[in-house]
């Protein structure tokens, strides 16, 4: 993973200071590329903990078309929970509660998590249900391994978050917006767009999501895998991540964990939790850092 400590390298030392949307402050840079061979194993970073179990759970949740945020809190998955409850603080029944508070209501009222647990139509919502402009819904990932399977040398294997006449709809438009897939030699490769790179907190786990998905993308269609190429638009730390990230460029490197199904899934759709193990997963203490809302 030292090309992800490049990029931390860089943001630091060449960054140029930018103000932004949460003001809390940034150093940026804009147009970065990272590749990895995910023959060569997972790539989950060792230099700090990061929480697989969320990984997989958000992913799932994405591909199911979910954009409440009850399934992630039934698994204690909290890395959505910021933007919700900050709706709900600024509504008219915010009686004080704590963010915990918030999130177990989530999980213990149905009705509540209806009202105030839902994110709009962000990313499930335009991976599975995209309404075009006839009104007629599009699923872009059946469509896109429709593609993969009876047209593998087709440039048109590609998956967009990015819709602007709902970005308006959306509690956080999308960051990781756009990615493509691609077959060669009996491999499946893909490359991510993301707009806005939160490098510290959000980029480890959007690494691991996108390698995740190729990952059971090429199991369910019978691809080996090959290459994950990361493109990043604005790739920021943000000023209370400068510490972190430099505590995270002293230590050393980890050899990568593996990737394991536990079964055959014949449907990307059937994937649970527990069908996938992570093996050999070595890695430094977390280092814990805030998200900018």
């Amino acid at each position: 993973m030292e090309v992800y400590h490049q990029l931390l390298q860089e943001i630091l030392h060449q960054g140029t200071d930018k103000s932004d949307r949460t003001g809390t402050g940034t150093k940026s840079i804009f147009g970065y590329q990272m590749r990895f061979d995910l023959q060569k194993g997972f790539p989950l970073i060792t230099t700090k903990e990061v929480h697989f179990k969320s990984v997989v759970h958000e992913l799932i949740w994405f591909l199911k078309g979910d954009t409440n945020i009850r399934y992630l809190a039934l698994n204690n998955v909290r890395i959505w929970d910021e933007w919700p409850f900050k709706a709900y603080q600024n509504s008219s029944d915010y009686q004080g509660e704590t963010i915990k508070e918030f999130v177990h209501k989530i999980k213990d009222d149905e009705a509540f998590a209806k009202k105030y647990g839902d994110l709009g139509f962000v990313y499930g919502k335009q991976w599975r249900n995209w309404i075009g402009s006839e009104g007629f819904s599009v699923d872009q990932i059946r469509d896109v391994m429709h593609s993969l399977k009876n047209n593998p040398d087709s440039r048109r294997h590609i998956v967009s978050a990015w819709n602007p006449s709902e970005i308006d709809k959306m509690a956080l438009p999308p960051c990781h917006c756009l990615f493509q897939f691609y077959v060669a030699n009996n491999t499946l490769s893909c490359q991510l767009y993301q707009r806005s790179a939160d490098v510290f907190l959000g980029v480890p786990f959007n690494i691991a999501s996108y390698a995740l998905l190729t990952h059971m993308m090429a199991h369910v269609l019978g691809y080996e895998v090959g290459t994950f190429v990361h493109t990043l638009g604005d790739a920021h730390l943000y000023s209370n991540h400068f510490d972190q990230a430099q505590l995270q460029l002293t230590r050393t490197f980890y050899p990568l964990p593996q990737i394991q199904f536990k079964r055959n899934v014949n449907d990307l759709f059937d994937f649970t939790y527990e069908d996938i193990e992570l093996i050999d997963y070595q890695h430094h203490p977390k280092i814990k850092a805030d998200v900018a809302v």
